[in-house]
């Protein structure tokens, strides 16, 4: 198989492509590396089946080229974080809109399958927890910027499916849930390797509001299996599809783990939102997938607990000094 990963040298997009790799098959990437970075592709770039290409998915010559000769298309291109679409939002919505359009339409011309990466953000302020792909949603207003994203990768869901009505184009799409493990940064705001790299040095774990908000976090090596597992799967085609962790836990419990489970004295402390993000900001209190349709579809499940994700990430960020 060739497979072409947009963000392919991203958190994510980084281990898909590993994992190919490692299987016989052939990469190819686009990535302008705006917050994915180049040492996460460093050791399958030596591989004469990995091909990458420095540049924004947006690019539609390179893309022609690339949707043409690949046989299956990920997605995943995109920006990412909350502090980076609040703080970035007209260049957040266009990396989000743009780069599909492109990438949707030429997978059309060439009839050739695309998985796309959305988001648990789609389901907004909904409290009908766990989420389920067929419920409606409650979104924030427009003045609150943090909404942007979830509106802005709605519309790629939208477009994606107008597509498989119109032409019947092999289109997948899956709603990732707090996706962490060995090459995330915290720098854009991700609370798991934040807290880690604070903890591994001594320093406060800072917490965002109260800590009661509560979250699933996902394994990035288990939700590699799943992708790869969906676009497989014919059934999947032209479906939205959770892939996360049902296991809960509020963000100050998740501090206190890791505080306990990277032996550290760092101590915890809360900050407002406002503080945190400047005014206007809204938040979700509860984030938790409903994975029943995962499970029918492809027979997948979770295989990592809160702990394992911890020390992995624990470990990756000692070992390479990354935070």
């Amino acid at each position: 198989m060739k497979y072409l990963i947009t963000g392919g040298a991203g958190f994510i997009g980084s281990h898909l492509s590993e994992r190919f790799i490692n299987q016989g098959d052939e990469v190819s990437i686009v990535d302008d590396l705006s917050t994915g970075a180049w040492d996460n592709v460093a050791k399958i770039s030596e591989s004469p089946k990995f091909h990458a290409y420095i540049a924004d998915a947006a690019d539609k010559d390179l893309m022609e080229r690339e949707i043409r000769a690949a046989d299956v298309v990920f997605h995943l291109a995109s920006s990412v974080g909350v502090k980076l679409i609040v703080s970035r939002p007209v260049d957040s919505i266009r990396r989000i809109i743009q780069p599909t359009e492109t990438v949707v339409d030429l997978c059309a011309k060439y009839r050739k399958p695309v998985l796309f990466a959305s988001t648990s953000e789609t389901y907004g302020k909904s409290s009908d927890a766990p989420f389920r792909e067929e419920m409606d949603v409650t979104l924030g207003p427009s003045y609150k910027n943090r909404w942007a994203y979830a509106v802005a990768k709605l519309l790629d869901e939208f477009y994606l499916l107008a597509h498989r009505e119109q032409s019947d184009l092999p289109v997948f799409i899956v709603r990732l849930f707090n996706v962490v493990g060995p090459r995330q940064t915290g720098r854009y705001g991700m609370a798991l390797p934040r807290f880690v790299a604070a903890a591994l040095n001594n320093e406060p774990l800072v917490v965002y509001g109260a800590g009661e908000q509560t979250r699933c976090f996902s394994s990035v090596y288990d939700i590699v299996e799943g992708l790869a597992k969906i676009v497989q799967t014919k059934d999947a085609a032209g479906e939205v599809v959770n892939l996360g962790s049902d296991e809960e836990v509020s963000i100050m419990n998740l501090a206190k783990r890791v505080v306990e489970l990277c032996d550290s004295k760092s101590e915890i402390r809360t900050i407002s939102f406002e503080e945190a993000y400047g005014p206007n900001f809204d938040d979700m209190n509860r984030r938790l997938p409903c994975l029943d349709k995962a499970r029918k579809l492809i027979g997948w499940n979770p295989s990592r607990s809160l702990d394992e994700i911890i020390i992995e990430t624990r470990d990756w960020i000692r070992a390479s000094g990354r935070k």
